[in-house]
């Protein structure tokens, strides 16, 4: 007999998957408050909420058995595409936001194409892991901490800026070295 969280593997329509679609949703409204409106403090609201929805959506997915592989995918997909869009915007202020935002698409272009060679040859969709959520939390904050602190120091903004781009670049190497890994172990068995 399957488990509940068998049963909902295949779901499209449960409340994690709404909530990350809901995130999807609030990019343009960030980008919009940010570059049109010049609005930091709902800019700030929006984007804490966004962040907020991704603890939900997770706590829900595992409390309620409701992890389901489309879940494991538009989750990610909502949480970068959220970072690039903010990370984006701030550029326009601090010009050295440039290199977390390049790596972090090279690390989700090297990640996406890993992971989609992974499902393909085992047919198993990975979930995420530490560093990518340490990754993540370290982010929302240095992106929200820069909303908030309109003057923040230089000295203050680059240490932040340069600690995020190292927990970027360490998730992308580990990432790859598990994925790289799978793939060999999986090419072993055959």
């Amino acid at each position: 007999m399957k488990d509940r969280s068998e049963n909902s593997k295949g779901k499209i329509f449960t409340l994690p998957n709404i909530l990350s679609f809901f995130r999807l949703c609030l990019i343009p409204l960030i980008v919009w408050l940010y570059c049109v409106k010049e609005d930091e403090l709902l800019t700030t609201v929006f984007l804490a909420l966004s962040g907020l929805t991704d603890v939900v959506d997770g706590i829900i997915a595992r409390k309620f058995h409701m992890v389901s592989d489309l879940g494991k995918a538009l989750d990610p997909v909502a949480d970068k595409l959220t970072q690039i869009a903010m990370l984006f915007c701030l550029v326009t202020r601090f010009p050295l936001m440039l290199l977390p935002l390049i790596l972090l698409v090279i690390k989700e272009i090297v990640a996406a194409t890993l992971n989609l060679a992974v499902i393909r040859r085992t047919g198993v969709v990975k979930g995420a892991v530490w560093h990518g959520k340490v990754n993540t939390v370290l982010l929302y904050a240095m992106m929200l901490i820069h909303l908030v602190w309109y003057h923040i120091p230089a000295v203050v903004s680059n240490l932040m800026i340069a600690v995020c781009t190292a927990m970027m670049l360490l998730s992308c190497v580990l990432y790859s070295v598990k994925n790289i890994k799978v793939l060999a172990e999986h090419r072993a068995k055959q």
